[in-house]
Protein backbone atom coordinates (compact mmCIF):
# COMPACT_ATOMS: atom_id res chain seq x y z
CA UNK A 1 0.00 0.00 0.00
CA UNK A 2 1.01 3.23 -0.72
CA UNK A 3 2.06 6.15 1.75
CA UNK A 4 0.49 9.28 1.52
CA UNK A 5 4.09 10.82 1.01
CA UNK A 6 5.41 11.08 -2.67
CA UNK A 7 8.71 10.56 -3.86
CA UNK A 8 10.03 13.16 -6.11
CA UNK A 9 12.96 12.15 -8.57
CA UNK A 10 16.00 13.99 -8.30
CA UNK A 11 16.58 16.12 -11.70
CA UNK A 12 19.94 16.44 -13.16
CA UNK A 13 21.64 19.33 -11.76
CA UNK A 14 23.11 19.64 -15.46
CA UNK A 15 19.64 19.89 -17.22
CA UNK A 16 19.74 22.75 -19.39
CA UNK A 17 15.74 22.53 -19.28
CA UNK A 18 16.10 24.02 -16.31
CA UNK A 19 16.66 28.10 -14.86
CA UNK A 20 20.12 28.74 -14.20
CA UNK A 21 21.22 28.46 -10.50
CA UNK A 22 20.96 31.42 -8.07
CA UNK A 23 25.00 32.76 -8.57
CA UNK A 24 26.40 32.94 -5.85
CA UNK A 25 28.73 35.80 -6.39
CA UNK A 26 28.51 38.59 -8.96
CA UNK A 27 29.63 38.58 -12.85
CA UNK A 28 32.47 41.31 -12.22
CA UNK A 29 31.04 43.88 -14.42
CA UNK A 30 33.83 46.83 -13.36
CA UNK A 31 31.47 49.41 -11.86
CA UNK A 32 31.57 53.15 -13.33
CA UNK A 33 33.76 54.30 -10.08
CA UNK A 34 36.51 51.24 -11.00
CA UNK A 35 36.76 52.31 -14.53
CA UNK A 36 36.80 55.95 -13.98
CA UNK A 37 39.84 55.11 -11.64
CA UNK A 38 41.54 53.17 -14.01
CA UNK A 39 41.45 55.53 -17.25
CA UNK A 40 42.98 58.17 -14.79
CA UNK A 41 45.61 56.09 -13.50
CA UNK A 42 46.40 54.96 -17.27
CA UNK A 43 46.46 58.32 -18.36
CA UNK A 44 48.53 59.97 -15.11
CA UNK A 45 50.98 56.91 -15.44
CA UNK A 46 51.80 57.11 -19.44
CA UNK A 47 52.17 61.11 -19.02
CA UNK A 48 54.37 60.64 -16.42
CA UNK A 49 56.57 58.40 -17.88
CA UNK A 50 56.99 60.04 -21.49
CA UNK A 51 57.75 63.09 -19.43
CA UNK A 52 60.53 61.22 -17.90
CA UNK A 53 59.22 61.86 -14.42
CA UNK A 54 59.14 60.33 -11.10
CA UNK A 55 57.56 56.41 -12.06
CA UNK A 56 60.56 56.01 -14.88
CA UNK A 57 62.69 56.25 -12.08
CA UNK A 58 60.92 54.09 -9.89
CA UNK A 59 60.76 51.76 -12.51
CA UNK A 60 64.45 51.77 -12.57
CA UNK A 61 65.12 51.44 -9.22
CA UNK A 62 63.03 48.64 -8.80
CA UNK A 63 64.54 46.83 -11.83
CA UNK A 64 68.00 47.26 -9.89
CA UNK A 65 66.70 44.95 -7.17
CA UNK A 66 64.98 42.64 -9.00
CA UNK A 67 67.96 42.27 -11.41
CA UNK A 68 70.17 41.52 -8.45
CA UNK A 69 68.43 38.97 -7.79
CA UNK A 70 69.29 36.75 -10.58
CA UNK A 71 66.29 34.78 -10.69
CA UNK A 72 65.86 34.28 -14.63
CA UNK A 73 69.27 32.33 -13.36
CA UNK A 74 67.98 30.43 -10.32
CA UNK A 75 66.19 27.22 -10.40
CA UNK A 76 63.37 29.62 -9.21
CA UNK A 77 62.97 30.49 -13.18
CA UNK A 78 60.58 27.62 -14.44
CA UNK A 79 58.04 27.70 -11.64
CA UNK A 80 57.68 31.81 -11.46
CA UNK A 81 57.66 31.32 -15.84
CA UNK A 82 54.54 28.86 -15.25
CA UNK A 83 53.03 31.71 -13.16
CA UNK A 84 53.18 34.36 -15.27
CA UNK A 85 51.31 32.00 -18.13
CA UNK A 86 47.89 32.76 -15.89
CA UNK A 87 47.94 35.72 -18.03
CA UNK A 88 49.63 34.02 -21.06
CA UNK A 89 46.72 34.01 -24.03
CA UNK A 90 47.28 30.20 -24.98
CA UNK A 91 47.04 29.02 -21.63
CA UNK A 92 43.46 31.36 -20.99
CA UNK A 93 42.10 29.96 -24.20
CA UNK A 94 42.64 26.86 -23.27
CA UNK A 95 40.53 27.26 -20.04
CA UNK A 96 37.92 29.14 -22.40
CA UNK A 97 38.21 25.94 -24.90
CA UNK A 98 37.09 23.47 -22.56
CA UNK A 99 34.57 26.16 -20.49
CA UNK A 100 32.78 26.55 -23.93
CA UNK A 101 32.71 22.76 -24.80
CA UNK A 102 31.01 22.19 -21.13
CA UNK A 103 28.26 24.60 -22.91
CA UNK A 104 28.31 22.55 -25.58
CA UNK A 105 27.63 19.43 -24.03
CA UNK A 106 24.91 20.92 -21.37
CA UNK A 107 23.33 24.17 -21.94
CA UNK A 108 23.77 24.35 -26.52
CA UNK A 109 21.78 27.58 -26.30
CA UNK A 110 24.59 29.40 -24.45
CA UNK A 111 27.45 28.71 -27.02
CA UNK A 112 27.01 31.54 -29.84
CA UNK A 113 26.68 34.09 -27.32
CA UNK A 114 29.84 32.46 -24.83
CA UNK A 115 32.15 32.22 -28.14
CA UNK A 116 31.22 35.76 -29.29
CA UNK A 117 32.12 37.55 -25.89
CA UNK A 118 35.52 35.34 -26.28
CA UNK A 119 36.47 36.44 -29.89
CA UNK A 120 34.52 40.55 -28.79
CA UNK A 121 37.63 40.41 -25.99
CA UNK A 122 40.22 38.90 -27.77
CA UNK A 123 40.12 41.60 -30.61
CA UNK A 124 39.71 44.14 -28.49
CA UNK A 125 42.50 43.15 -26.43
CA UNK A 126 44.99 42.89 -29.04
CA UNK A 127 44.32 46.05 -31.00
CA UNK A 128 44.34 48.33 -28.10
CA UNK A 129 46.72 47.03 -26.16
CA UNK A 130 49.40 46.38 -29.11
CA UNK A 131 48.14 50.07 -30.63
CA UNK A 132 49.09 50.85 -26.81
CA UNK A 133 52.49 49.65 -26.82
CA UNK A 134 53.56 50.85 -30.42
CA UNK A 135 52.43 54.35 -29.98
CA UNK A 136 54.50 54.61 -26.57
CA UNK A 137 57.19 52.61 -27.89
CA UNK A 138 58.86 51.37 -24.18
CA UNK A 139 61.48 49.16 -23.92
CA UNK A 140 61.90 46.30 -21.61
CA UNK A 141 63.78 45.74 -18.32
CA UNK A 142 66.44 43.77 -20.95
CA UNK A 143 67.32 46.93 -22.82
CA UNK A 144 68.57 49.87 -19.98
CA UNK A 145 69.17 52.83 -20.80
CA UNK A 146 66.78 52.99 -23.66
CA UNK A 147 63.01 53.13 -23.07
CA UNK A 148 61.35 55.09 -25.28
CA UNK A 149 61.83 54.05 -29.11
CA UNK A 150 60.09 52.79 -32.14
CA UNK A 151 61.58 49.18 -31.77
CA UNK A 152 59.67 48.85 -27.86
CA UNK A 153 56.74 47.31 -26.90
CA UNK A 154 56.72 46.68 -23.15
CA UNK A 155 53.81 48.65 -22.04
CA UNK A 156 51.66 47.94 -20.99
CA UNK A 157 52.00 44.91 -19.76
CA UNK A 158 50.02 42.51 -22.55
CA UNK A 159 49.66 39.40 -20.28
CA UNK A 160 48.28 41.46 -17.31
CA UNK A 161 46.01 43.09 -19.37
CA UNK A 162 45.10 39.69 -20.88
CA UNK A 163 44.92 37.74 -17.61
CA UNK A 164 42.15 40.67 -16.13
CA UNK A 165 39.65 40.79 -19.30
CA UNK A 166 39.82 36.70 -20.31
CA UNK A 167 39.69 35.65 -16.05
CA UNK A 168 36.99 38.19 -15.99
CA UNK A 169 35.15 36.92 -19.49
CA UNK A 170 35.48 33.43 -18.15
CA UNK A 171 34.13 34.31 -14.43
CA UNK A 172 30.94 35.75 -16.51
CA UNK A 173 30.20 32.91 -18.60
CA UNK A 174 30.84 30.45 -15.00
CA UNK A 175 28.43 32.72 -13.09
CA UNK A 176 25.88 33.48 -16.13
CA UNK A 177 25.24 29.78 -17.28
CA UNK A 178 25.14 28.25 -13.52
CA UNK A 179 28.18 26.29 -13.09
CA UNK A 180 28.47 24.74 -10.27
CA UNK A 181 29.23 27.00 -7.20
CA UNK A 182 32.58 25.58 -6.26
CA UNK A 183 33.19 26.24 -9.86
CA UNK A 184 31.62 29.80 -9.84
CA UNK A 185 34.01 30.40 -6.46
CA UNK A 186 37.35 29.55 -8.53
CA UNK A 187 36.55 31.53 -11.28
CA UNK A 188 36.07 35.02 -9.10
CA UNK A 189 39.99 34.09 -7.23
CA UNK A 190 41.18 33.30 -10.76
CA UNK A 191 39.76 36.76 -12.04
CA UNK A 192 41.20 38.54 -8.85
CA UNK A 193 44.65 36.44 -8.46
CA UNK A 194 45.38 35.66 -11.60
CA UNK A 195 46.32 39.24 -13.00
CA UNK A 196 47.72 39.80 -10.01
CA UNK A 197 50.19 36.72 -9.34
CA UNK A 198 51.05 37.66 -13.67
CA UNK A 199 51.77 40.96 -12.82
CA UNK A 200 54.58 40.00 -9.74
CA UNK A 201 55.60 37.02 -11.91
CA UNK A 202 56.58 39.55 -14.97
CA UNK A 203 58.45 41.76 -12.61
CA UNK A 204 60.24 39.10 -10.28
CA UNK A 205 61.69 38.18 -13.62
CA UNK A 206 62.78 41.33 -15.17
CA UNK A 207 60.43 41.17 -17.97
CA UNK A 208 58.37 44.04 -17.03
CA UNK A 209 58.87 47.33 -15.41
CA UNK A 210 56.31 47.80 -12.58
CA UNK A 211 54.03 50.65 -14.31
CA UNK A 212 53.68 48.19 -17.13
CA UNK A 213 52.28 45.66 -14.62
CA UNK A 214 49.81 48.54 -13.21
CA UNK A 215 48.72 49.88 -16.61
CA UNK A 216 48.00 46.83 -18.33
CA UNK A 217 45.67 45.68 -15.40
CA UNK A 218 44.23 49.19 -15.53
CA UNK A 219 43.52 48.88 -19.57
CA UNK A 220 42.22 45.24 -18.91
CA UNK A 221 40.02 46.52 -16.60
CA UNK A 222 38.53 48.86 -19.18
CA UNK A 223 38.32 46.83 -21.74
CA UNK A 224 36.56 44.19 -19.81
CA UNK A 225 34.27 46.95 -19.33
CA UNK A 226 33.71 47.86 -22.68
CA UNK A 227 32.90 44.16 -23.48
CA UNK A 228 29.91 44.03 -21.21
CA UNK A 229 28.84 47.41 -22.33
CA UNK A 230 28.93 45.68 -26.10
CA UNK A 231 27.30 42.49 -24.92
CA UNK A 232 24.32 44.66 -23.31
CA UNK A 233 23.51 46.90 -26.26
CA UNK A 234 24.30 45.08 -29.08
CA UNK A 235 25.80 40.86 -28.21
CA UNK A 236 22.87 39.83 -26.18
CA UNK A 237 20.34 41.30 -27.96
CA UNK A 238 21.49 40.22 -31.29
CA UNK A 239 21.75 36.81 -30.36
CA UNK A 240 18.22 36.82 -28.37
CA UNK A 241 20.03 35.56 -24.86
CA UNK A 242 18.13 37.10 -21.95
CA UNK A 243 20.64 35.96 -18.77
CA UNK A 244 19.60 35.14 -15.74
CA UNK A 245 19.75 37.33 -12.84
CA UNK A 246 23.41 38.14 -11.53
CA UNK A 247 24.41 41.00 -9.20
CA UNK A 248 27.81 42.92 -10.30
Amino acid sequence: MASGAVQRTAEPADNPSRPAARPVIGVGRPPWWLLTLAALLAAVVTVDLLSRGRLERMDLRVSEVVSAWELRDSGAYWPIWAVTQAGGRGFILIVLAALVGWLVWRRRAAVPLAVVRVLVALVLLTTVVYAFKWGTGRTAPAYPGSFFHRDGSSYPSGHVANAVIMWGVARWQVVQFGLPDRVQRAAWVLSLLGPVATGVAMVALDFHWVTDAVVGAAVGVLLLGVVHLVDEHLLSRWLHVRPGPSPD
